[in-house]
């Protein structure tokens, strides 16, 4: 892997700063929204870490990475939409909910494959994307994503009816 670069570092503090506000929003209210200041927080950060990675070409084209980079920010445009317009009617909430858990899956995808392939820096754990491991990490990622949405999801029916 090649060795990160100053713009790399600000991703990545942004990235934790994302997470960790994500986090202490889910823990205290149960999902991403508008209403908390740790959501905001969550947003700003996440908004920066996408467009920061979009700058970011270590590998000396597109990959994998960017393309996370647009779906993020296409998360935060659909959830935000839903957030601040009726345009999803009485699935507001629900939209946005979904779609801004579903950037919280876009940032620990990458997360995990650059702690996999960088970590520790002598002797990293993995050597490959394709590695079984680092595809099971992916899949449980997508596991505990929907498993975390759907309870979500169902917490905010509870709430609205």
């Amino acid at each position: 892997m090649p060795e990160i670069i100053p713009l790399g570092w600000f991703h990545t503090a942004m990235g934790v700063i994302a997470l960790v506000s994500a986090g202490y929003a889910l823990i205290k209210y149960k999902e991403i929204t508008w209403r908390s200041r740790a959501s905001l927080v969550y947003l700003a950060a996440t908004l920066i870490t996408a467009a920061t990675a979009l700058m970011i070409f270590q590998h000396g084209s597109f990959g994998p990475a960017h393309g996370l980079a647009v779906l993020t920010l296409g998360a935060l445009l659909v959830g935000t939409v839903a957030a601040k317009t009726n345009l999803f009617g009485g699935w507001s909430r629900h939209v946005q909910a979904f779609f801004y858990s579903s950037t919280i899956l876009f940032h620990c995808i990458p997360a995990i494959t650059d702690a996999l392939l960088r970590l520790p820096p002598s002797d990293p754990m993995l050597d490959s994307f394709e590695h079984p491991v680092m595809q099971g990490a992916h899949l449980t990622l997508v596991v505990l994503f929907v498993i975390g949405v759907t309870l979500q999801l169902r917490w905010i029916s509870r709430q609205s009816s």
